[in-house]
């Protein structure tokens, strides 16, 4: 028996490039950003990145987890929460990174043990998970998944975004911040949220 290809899941590529896009410009002022960029010059790219893509992938399947669970609410009370959602990770974004200097505190492998494979995808896997549990760009996953309706659409957003940040941190070190300052991007960032948080808090008002 054929499957039905309309019960079969689809691909949304308008609200991928919008996911990947707030992702993306999210996550550069981002701690994790930083932590990666801080392990990508000090061992093999290809390794940090493995681990760093990896947890950035748990990540996403958590946020899309709790943004499908925000979809049960009314739909009143979802536009509502969404919008006070976006408008808090606007504001986080606009109140600085601080902090973020003590991360490459952390960062180091420790002893005199070799920087092999595993150790070094393993360690970037592990900082990367701690550091980006309950932040910014996991709540504004959470938030898409909620606001459109699409987990799997989102999901690639989002997952592609992270890995387009995190690659570029890695491979192109500080040299990018030469090149966009990350006032700009942070305000940016910042910006299409306000928007966005404006529109569900619309939508939450005209029920």
């Amino acid at each position: 028996m054929r499957p039905d290809l309309k019960d079969s899941p689809r691909v949304d590529l308008i609200i991928i490039l919008t996911v990947f896009g707030i992702v993306f410009l999210a996550e550069l002022p981002d701690k994790t950003a930083l932590a990666s960029l801080v392990l990508g010059t000090r061992y093999r790219p290809s390794q940090v990145f493995v681990g760093t893509a990896a947890a950035f992938l748990v990540h996403v399947v958590l946020a899309i987890a709790a943004g499908s669970l925000l979809t049960l609410l009314p739909g009143r009370v979802l536009h509502a929460v969404v919008g006070a959602l976006f408008l808090m990770g606007a504001i986080l974004l606009l109140r600085g990174r601080h902090g973020e200097e003590e991360e490459e505190e952390h960062l180091e492998l420790r002893g005199d043990k070799p920087a092999t494979f595993r150790r070094v995808a393993g360690m970037s896997f592990g900082v990367i998970l701690v550091a980006e549990f309950g932040d910014l760009t996991q709540i504004v996953t959470a938030n898409l998944a909620a606001k459109y309706h699409d987990p799997i659409s989102v999901g690639i957003g989002a997952t592609l975004g992270l890995w387009a940040v995190a690659g570029l941190a890695i491979v192109g070190g500080r040299g990018l911040l030469k090149v966009v300052p990350i006032t700009v991007i942070t305000r940016i960032a910042a910006a299409i949220m306000g928007v966005l948080a404006a529109i569900s808090l619309v939508d939450a008002i005209r029920g």
